[in-house]
């Protein structure tokens, strides 16, 4: 579905930059951030294992203690795949 948004010129612009550096699009941006800002409470309770980085880039967080595994590494890309494969399988439902 489309639908238009007024946004200020240097918001766009910043989200632009920021879509340009992540490799990605404004529109999956915008879609990621409704997503998110819509979620369940239970869902934002729960602590994510990234983090967004000064470049605006999202980045593993360090952990006190125990460090980060390959585990770690590999459910995050396994999770992000599944994501992905979801959305170009069903673009309509997104």
């Amino acid at each position: 579905m489309k639908t238009t948004l007024d946004l200020p010129d240097e918001l766009l612009i910043e989200a632009k930059a920021v879509a340009a550096r992540r490799r990605t699009t404004l529109r999956a941006m915008v879609e990621h951030a409704l997503r998110r800002e819509i979620a369940p409470a239970q869902q934002l309770a729960v602590e994510s294992p990234v983090e967004m980085n000064e470049l605006g880039m999202l980045v593993l967080k360090k952990r006190d203690g125990g460090g980060i595994t390959m585990e770690h590494i590999n459910a995050l890309q396994e999770e992000m795949d599944r994501e992905d494969l979801e959305r170009a399988i069903n673009p309509l439902c997104q």
